[in-house]
C-alpha cells in the first residue's frame, strides 16, 4: 500500500510505478514514533533530515519567552517538514507532535538521490513546497482579514480536504486530533472565542464534532461561510486526473 506521501505527490503529477517504488523505500528506512505534545525538533536544533508524518499529526511553532504561543502550520500524514532544513545551520522555530506520530526519517543523500532519478518526483516536491507557501500566505490573510468565524471555517475546509487528498476521510468525516487551544494559538483568538465560534457553527449545522472527529455535512455551505476558495491547494493538478500507474 502505498504511503501518505505517494498520495499526495500524486496530486500534483503523474507518478509512475517506479516513482511510487521509490518513494515507498525511502520511508521505511528510518521509522520512529513519538508520543503526543512531543517535540521532533526544536529551535537551535541542527537538523539533519527532513521528517515525513505518515501517522498522527504535528505543527509548527513560535513559543516567545512568557510562554504564549503562535502555530504557524498543521502538518498532517504525507506531508514533509520542511524540505528545506538542509539550508539552515540551525531551525529558526520548533515542530512538535500534537498526538502520537510516526515519522520517517529521510536523509541528505537518499533525498537528493530521488530528486535526481526521478524527475517526475522533483517537480511533485516542487509543487509541494509551492503549495506549503500557498498555505501560509492564506493563513496571512486568515489572522489578518477573515472575522472569527471565517478563520475557523476556512481552516477546517483546508484540513478536511487536505486529508482527504491522502485518502484519510470517510464521506464527510475526518479526524481532528487537535485542541481548542491549538485552534487558538493558529487562529490568533483566544479560547473562550474558539468555543464560542465552534458552539455558532455546531448550532448552525455547519460542523459536528465528535471526541476527536469532524463532520462537515455540507462542504460548499460551510465554504461559503468562510469565504473559502480551495484553489491555493492546487489539489485538481494532472495528478488527480490521470492514470498514475502509466509511464
Amino acid at each position: 500500500m502505498d504511503n501518505p506521501l505517494v498520495r499526495k505527490l500524486g496530486c500534483y503529477v503523474r507518478l509512475s510505478a517506479e516513482d511510487k517504488r521509490s518513494l515507498n523505500d525511502a520511508v521505511r528506512l528510518k521509522v520512529r514514533r513519538i508520543g503526543p505534545r512531543e517535540d521532533i525538533i526544536r529551535e537551535g536544533d541542527s537538523p539533519d533530515q527532513v521528517n515525513l508524518i505518515i501517522e498522527g499529526w504535528a505543527c509548527r511553532y513560535k513559543q516567545l519567552e512568557d510562554g504564549r504561543r503562535q502555530i504557524i502550520a498543521f502538518f498532517l500524514p504525507g506531508d514533509l517538514v520542511d524540505t528545506h532544513v538542509f539550508m539552515l545551520r540551525e531551525m529558526d522555530h520548533s515542530i512538535g507532535s500534537l498526538n502520537a506520530a510516526t515519522l520517517a526519517e529521510i536523509g541528505r543523500d537518499a533525498l537528493t538521490g530521488i530528486a535526481e532519478q526521478h524527475p517526475r518526483i522533483t517537480q511533485a516536491l516542487w509543487w509541494e513546497m509551492m503549495v506549503a507557501t500557498a498555505v501560509q500566505r492564506e493563513w496571512t490573510v486568515n489572522i489578518g482579514q477573515r472575522t472569527a468565524t471565517e478563520r475557523l471555517g476556512h481552516l477546517l475546509c483546508e484540513l478536511f480536504l487536505r486529508m482527504q487528498a491522502v485518502g484519510l476521510t470517510t464521506g464527510h468525516s475526518c479526524e481532528l486530533p487537535i485542541t481548542q487551544v491549538d485552534l487558538a494559538d493558529a487562529l490568533g483568538l483566544s479560547n473562550v472565542h474558539v468555543n464560542r465560534v465552534l458552539q455558532e457553527l455546531r448550532s448552525s449545522g455547519l460542523v459536528a464534532l465528535r471526541g476527536r472527529h469532524l463532520s462537515i455535512p455540507d462542504l460548499a455551505a460551510l465554504g461559503a461561510v468562510s469565504l473559502f476558495n480551495p484553489n491555493y491547494l492546487h489539489l485538481d493538478r494532472e495528478g488527480r486526473h490521470l492514470d498514475s500507474n502509466e509511464d
